[in-house]
C-alpha cells in the first residue's frame, strides 16, 4: 500500500495567522520563511507540498501576551483589534488564492467529503479553511458572534490556557462566566462549534450541561497517557462524551504532549499512535479521531515527534496505523474524512 495515495489531509489546528502576524513569510519555502519558532514546519507552500487541502486556521490571542497577538487582560477592544488583524491575514490569503474560506457546520458548499481523499495531492486549488477562534476574547460581545460567522468563523474555544472574559482555561480552575453562558447560547443558535481543547474541566462540564450540540477538541491528546492532573488534555469521560455527540478529537503532534513528564527519550510516532488508539478503544470505533497537529503553534519543527518535521512527513502516521491493522477506509477517515463528515464540507 502507498500511503501517499491517502492525501489530502485535514489538519484541524494550525496557527497560521499568528505566525504571519509574528513575522513569518507564509508564502516562502520553509528554509526562508523567518519569523517565530525556527526551524519552521509550516508555510502555505509546505502545507500544499504535504497534501494539506483542508484545515482549521486559528485566530489566536493571548491575554497579557508580549508579542503581536498579546493584549491587556480584560481589554475587549484591544483583543478585538488583535483578532481582526489576524482575520485580515486570512482575507489576504483569500485574495492571493492561497485559501478559500469555508462555512460553519451544516452549511456546506463547494466541496463534498464524498471521494475527497481521492483528490490528487496538488491540484492548484486553494486550501479550504475554516476559522477557529482560540480564545474568545476578540468577540467583543456575544451579539458580535454573528459578524464573525459572516467572516468565516466556524468554531470557537471560549478560552486559551488563561482565564478569559468568557471562560476559565486549562491553567485555571474557574468555569464559564455569565458572559460565557451568553456566548454558548449564541454559539448554539448560530450553529458554531465549541472547541474544548483549552477549556478547564469546570468550563467544559458547564458547556456540556448547557448544550446537547456536538463539540470538538481540535488539538488534544489523552490525559491518562500524560499527567493525570493536567487539564490541557482530555479525560476518558470527556473523550467518550465528545464521541457520543458525534464530535472529533484532533491528534496534537507537539512532542511534549505525547509522553508523560520525565520521559528521557525523544517522543516518537508510536507515542502519537498510542493516543489515537486509546481514543478508539474508549469509544469503540475509529470515526472520532483526526489530525490537529498544532505544527509551529509555539514550538518549532524540532518539537515534533521523531520522523516528522513538516506536513510532507504526515504519511508516516498512516504507515504506522496500517501496520497496526487499520483498513484503507479507516486511514482515510483519520487523514481527512472524519473531519470532513463532521463539517459537511
Amino acid at each position: 500500500m502507498t500511503t501517499r495515495a491517502f492525501a489530502p489531509w485535514f489538519d484541524a489546528h494550525l496557527d497560521l495567522a499568528y505566525l504571519a502576524e509574528c513575522g513569518r513569510d507564509m508564502d516562502a519555502p520553509l528554509d526562508g520563511a523567518g519569523g517565530p519558532h525556527p526551524p519552521a514546519a509550516v508555510t502555505w507552500p509546505a502545507l500544499r507540498d504535504g497534501g494539506v487541502r483542508f484545515c482549521l486556521g486559528t485566530i489566536f490571542t493571548e491575554a497579557d501576551g508580549t508579542d503581536a497577538v498579546g493584549y491587556p487582560s480584560g481589554d475587549a477592544k484591544a483583543a478585538a483589534d488583535r483578532g481582526r488583524a489576524q482575520l485580515a491575514q486570512y482575507q489576504r490569503a483569500v485574495a492571493t488564492g492561497r485559501i478559500s474560506l469555508m462555512p460553519r457546520r451544516g452549511r456546506p458548499f463547494g466541496t463534498s467529503c464524498d471521494g475527497a481523499c481521492d483528490i490528487p495531492r496538488d491540484t492548484g486549488a486553494p486550501i479550504s479553511l475554516g476559522i477557529l477562534m482560540e480564545n474568545g476574547d476578540p468577540i467583543a460581545s456575544p451579539d458580535e458572534l454573528e459578524w464573525w460567522v459572516s467572516q468565516g468563523l466556524v468554531a470557537v474555544g471560549p478560552s486559551w490556557a488563561k482565564a478569559a472574559r468568557y471562560a476559565g482555561g486549562n491553567s485555571t480552575t474557574t468555569g464559564l462566566t455569565d458572559l460565557g453562558r451568553e456566548l454558548v447560547r449564541e454559539v448554539d443558535r448560530l450553529g458554531v462549534v465549541i472547541d474544548a481543547s483549552h477549556l478547564s474541566d469546570a468550563s467544559l462540564a458547564q458547556v456540556l450541561e448547557m448544550t446537547d450540540s456536538p463539540v470538538i477538541a481540535s488539538h488534544s491528546n489523552c490525559r491518562m497517557l500524560l499527567e493525570k492532573t493536567n487539564q490541557r488534555h482530555l479525560t476518558d469521560d470527556a473523550i467518550i462524551e465528545i464521541a457520543r455527540r458525534g464530535g472529533v478529537i484532533g491528534l496534537n503532534l507537539y512532542g511534549k504532549f505525547l509522553t508523560p513528564p520525565g520521559m528521557e527519550r525523544a517522543p516518537t510516532i508510536d507515542d502519537a499512535i498510542r493516543h489515537l488508539e486509546r481514543v478508539c478503544e474508549l469509544v469503540g470505533h475509529r470515526r472520532a479521531v483526526g489530525l490537529g497537529s498544532d505544527m509551529d503553534g509555539g514550538f518549532s519543527a524540532e518539537g515534533l515527534p521523531q520522523g516528522i518535521r513538516s506536513p510532507r512527513d504526515l504519511s508516516k502516521l498512516l504507515d504506522a496505523l496500517h501496520a497496526r491493522g487499520w483498513s484503507d477506509d479507516e486511514l482515510r477517515g483519520f487523514a481527512c474524512d472524519n473531519w470532513l463528515r463532521f463539517w459537511g464540507w
